[in-house]
């Protein structure tokens, strides 16, 4: 289970900064497993523990935050996007850089973060379908009625039954919005790499 992380997992501005390099590779590797691309514009980053952690040391680090309060701030809002128990929790990036592009698709993708499905299992009626759902503490600030903004944070909720038929898999993860539809099959090291999430 994901446990919340508290102070004492955080380190220290000079501690962390000699062992970046290091943590900085073995996340990156770990990041690998847990990125999925749905078509061109779609990349989610399914979040545990470890990610977390990095995004709040990196955090700490970025703006060199000194008191503990500081960084209990950024732990109260980053603990938020850990699953628990029969969850995945994804970062979902809306992959557009250039100005024209963004102007685009943000209009037409609103409601992308409602959109978003896990299929577990083969085609047919035995097919089990896991609809995304907005990370609640997150969503006030980034839905808006007439432009998405380019990071939500989604859950997908699993029954028990379900988390047993997603180690068995298949697993298509599809995006199922008006303007945009597109699956990917999660591949077998992606599949048990999240596993690790929905039954450790």
């Amino acid at each position: 289970m994901n446990r919340p992380l508290v102070l004492d997992d955080i380190e220290d501005l000079r501690t962390y900064e000699r062992g970046r390099d290091d943590y900085r590779r073995r996340i990156i590797e770990l990041k690998k497993r847990r990125r999925v691309a749905v078509g061109p514009l779609l990349t989610l980053v399914f979040e545990n523990r470890e990610t977390i952690r990095f995004q709040v040391q990196e955090m700490a680090r970025v703006e060199r935050m000194a008191t503990d309060e500081q960084v209990q701030g950024e732990l109260d809002v980053y603990n938020a996007l850990l699953p628990s128990a029969g969850e995945l929790s994804a970062t979902m990036f809306i992959e557009l850089t250039d100005p024209s592009s963004l102007r685009q698709w943000l209009p037409r993708l609103v409601g992308i973060e409602r959109a978003m499905e896990l299929r577990i299992g083969g085609p047919g009626p035995q097919r089990d379908i896991v609809v995304s759902l907005p990370e609640a503490t997150h969503e006030e600030a980034l839905t808006r009625p007439a432009v998405t903004a380019s990071v939500h944070y989604i859950r997908f909720a699993l029954t028990p039954g379900q988390v047993d038929r997603f180690g068995e898999g298949p697993v298509v993860l599809a995006a199922a919005h008006p303007e945009y539809r597109h699956e990917t099959t999660l591949g077998e090291e992606t599949r048990r790499e999240l596993l690790t999430d929905l039954a450790p």
